[in-house]
């Protein structure tokens, strides 16, 4: 009974925990489901041991602004830059600097041109221009070189057998490189291979063959070596060397195999042969494998217009600039004497007002000296209702252009005067020399022998691919590739004691090869004969594009012509008019000394109103002068003539002496060798040689009345001494009375520079 009652007590403890173990385990997984549910399932980091805390690794953008890392210092021009001048800093020296060196200091500093192409006047802020512009639509002294080094992408191949695969398709202007490059499809090209395979497998002959055994076992070397080269009439020209060995279990004649079996165990073959292959009809002739060196020359005579254009804009620029800077000076000394003018006026009616009278005319004359001052700081610094960037900022853009620092403590002062006198073209020269010498008309010539090149090489692509090939070549078998066991007795009755190359120089073994291929376009020609059309409609097109830009040009030149005509007219009538202003101001300042001729007020009136037209008519004077000037510069432009006006001569810098005498070197092979003359190895004339820069004497371009140009015998192009009137000294008495022709001119503008103030 007590085991019984033990047994019992026993299991009923058991059964109490294991109720209380399964409650325990329903609660914690309640537990742990209702925290997933409440929180979520989230990813957790892996645990590292030996984990540090450094991230400095730990890169949380994939993108954001950043800056490279360039070890690259700003130019002192911008670094150092000095306060800029403004009405209350006139901190500075005058800089005296004439046209001539303006412009040396510009084309000396240029790297990156500070110009944009084209022919336009350009009325644009140069330094956010080219600030805002791409890299790739800079000019710089480094494009010309650039273009001539353009390489293509594209490297020499080779067949499996060495020789040269010659390009496919017609020659375009925009996929050549530069000329070393299109001359290097004709380099020769080495290459070479060596490969080894071994052939281990059961064939399904019967037993005892002795040439095709069941179980065939062989290794098989093969090295080639291989010399291809393009030539310039179209074919390819290789010399080609093989080594190949071969050894297998073929059984040989000292085996037992009798006379039917290998003589030696193994061999070596040495090839030695030459092949030639040329084009007759698709590819044939020099002219048509030239075309890619032709038009790759021709990339680098655009790349050298298009640099002579912008050194072009850029010397007009600076003539701009350096006449406008002039106008500036003289806009303040206009503006400077107004403001002088009408405060003598306003001294002189506020001592009568003091005196109980006049109160209306010193108002006015007051309002007139404030509005003087105003055009007077607008002239210095920029502003006012023009909008005009001022003496200061006609400064600035001038030294941009030459590629100073925008201050450094100088402030530059033109020296030359302008030419005033009117300058007489002979329109027929002009207009000859335009459409000849004019860059945009020069540089579309070339577009156009581009487009005749292409047309030629798209119609030889219409032809026929027939290519005649032949090769010849010297064998030697032996069973060792080099003794010196003088090849007796040969191979193979000597077996392995002759070797290969010993049978090759013994030239027993030739054989030669001729094969003729003949591969046409496909049926109907359809993609050559519409690459034929569209060169014939490209040329054509670009042949109404260059009529259209020769009458352009001579629009455009007949423009100019009227401008100078114009604008010298107007420079004299507003000579005229400030004349009779200075005259008018000069008599009624005398009346009102005098104390006659009229009320106060209405004298006062009239000498403010006159004060104000001699003002408004300096402006108009030296606007014109300057622009008549400009109009000069323009014309020399349109007619390409200006680098020249201005003694400037593009040349190319100096090779190395090696260069020099490469080049002696084949001109003196050339001169040994036999001229051959028909159409297949010559080709045709394309360009009409160097462009002579310097038709004349540079100076004889000089313009009249400037001192600082040679006044030598000009060309009939330009300005005629004889034609020229005599600068007048001082102005006619009579101002109403105004000639129709040239009888009397506008004085030389002077300024009061006599006092070397710096406060303007």
């Amino acid at each position: 009974m007590l085991r019984g009652v033990s047994a019992a007590r026993n299991t009923s403890i058991d059964g109490t925990s294991w109720h209380m173990k399964r409650y325990l385990t329903r609660l914690i997984a309640g537990l742990q489901i209702g925290c997933i549910t409440l929180t979520g399932c989230h990813p957790t980091q892996p645990f590292f041991l030996s984990e540090r805390g450094d991230l400095a690794h730990y890169i949380d953008r994939a993108q954001h602004i950043d800056y490279a890392d360039l070890n690259t210092e700003p130019l002192p021009e911008a670094s150092q830059s000095r306060v800029p001048h403004s009405l209350d800093n006139q901190n500075f020296e005058y800089l005296d600097l004439t046209l001539e060196e303006c412009i040396a200091y510009a084309l000396v500093n240029t790297q990156v041109v500070r110009a944009l192409p084209g022919s336009q006047r350009q009325n644009f802020d140069m330094a956010a221009t080219i600030l805002s512009s791409p890299s790739q639509q800079l000019a710089t002294a480094h494009d010309p070189a650039i273009t001539a080094t353009t390489t293509n992408s594209q490297p020499l191949t080779v067949d499996q057998n060495g020789s040269r695969i010659l390009p496919r398709g017609s020659a375009r202007a925009n996929q050549v490189g530069g000329v070393e490059d299109a001359l290097s499809e004709f380099d020769a090209q080495c290459s070479s291979f060596m490969s080894f395979n071994t052939t281990d497998r059961a064939r399904n002959v019967g037993a005892g063959n002795v040439f095709n055994p069941q179980f065939f076992m062989a290794r098989d070397t093969t090295a080639q070596m291989s010399l291809s080269k393009r030539i310039a009439t179209g074919g390819v020209v290789t010399a080609r060397s093989q080594s190949i060995y071969s050894n297998n279990n073929i059984p040989t004649q000292a085996s037992g195999a009798g006379n039917f079996g290998r003589a030696v165990p193994s061999d070596y073959t040495q090839v030695l042969e030459f092949q030639v292959l040329h084009p007759l009809m698709r590819g044939r002739g020099t002219m048509v494998n030239r075309i890619p060196v032709v038009l790759a020359r021709i990339n680098e005579d655009i790349s050298i217009g298009q640099y002579e254009e912008r050194i072009r804009n850029l010397v007009r620029d600076v003539e701009f600039a350096y006449w406008d800077l002039f106008a500036a000076y003289w806009n303040v000394d206009t503006a400077r004497m107004a403001r002088d003018s009408a405060a003598a006026a306003h001294k002189v009616a506020f001592a009568i007002r003091e005196g109980g009278a006049a109160f209306t005319a010193e108002a006015q004359a007051k309002y007139t000296v404030h509005q003087f001052q105003a055009q007077l700081d607008a002239a210095v610094s920029g502003g006012g209702q023009s909008n005009d960037p001022g003496l200061f900022g006609r400064e600035q853009h001038l030294r941009f252009l030459m590629q100073w620092a925008p201050t450094d403590g100088r402030l530059i002062r033109p020296t030359d005067k302008p030419a005033i006198g009117l300058a007489e073209f002979d329109w027929d020269t002009i207009r000859a020399e335009t459409l000849t010498r004019n860059i945009d008309v020069r540089q579309h010539k070339w577009i156009v022998k581009q487009k005749e090149l292409e047309l030629i090489s798209a119609k030889n692509q219409a032809l026929p691919d027939l290519n005649l090939s032949t090769t010849y070549r010297w064998l030697g078998v032996g069973g060792s590739l080099l003794n010196n066991n003088g090849g007796n007795p040969p191979f193979p009755t000597g077996g392995g004691s002759a070797s290969a190359f010993e049978e090759l120089l013994g030239g027993n073994f030739q054989e030669g090869a001729v094969r003729l291929e003949f591969t046409p376009n496909a049926i109907g020609s359809r993609r050559a004969l519409n690459d034929v059309a569209n060169k014939q409609l490209d040329l054509a097109r670009s042949h109404r594009i260059l009529e259209t830009k020769e009458e352009a040009a001579v629009s455009k030149l007949s423009g100019l012509w009227q401008q100078v005509d114009s604008w010298h007219k107007q420079m004299t009538q507003q000579f005229h008019a400030f004349a009779a202003a200075q005259e008018s101001v000069a008599v009624t300042a005398d009346t009102i000394a005098l104390g006659g001729g009229g009320s106060f007020n209405q004298l006062m009136d009239q000498l403010l109103r006159f004060q104000q037209n001699r003002a408004s008519a300096g402006q108009g004077y030296i606007r014109a002068l300057s622009e008549y000037n400009k109009s000069l510069v323009e014309i020399h432009a349109i007619k390409g003539s200006l680098l020249e006006y201005n003694n400037i001569l593009l040349e190319e810098g100096l090779w190395p002496e090696k260069a020099y005498w490469d080049a002696h070197e084949r001109a003196r092979e050339r001169d040994a060798a036999r001229f051959i003359d028909y159409g297949a190895s010559r080709p045709k004339v394309i360009t009409r040689g160097e462009f002579n820069q310097f038709t004349g004497q540079a100076n004889a371009q000089a313009r009249p009345g400037n001192p600082n140009r040679s006044e030598s015998a000009p060309a009939k192009s330009d300005a005629k001494p004889d034609a020229m009137p005599e600068i007048v000294p001082s102005p006619p008495k009579n101002y109403g009375d105004v000639p129709e022709k040239r009888a009397s001119q506008p004085v030389e503008p002077k300024f009061n520079w006599a006092n070397d103030s710096t406060k303007l």
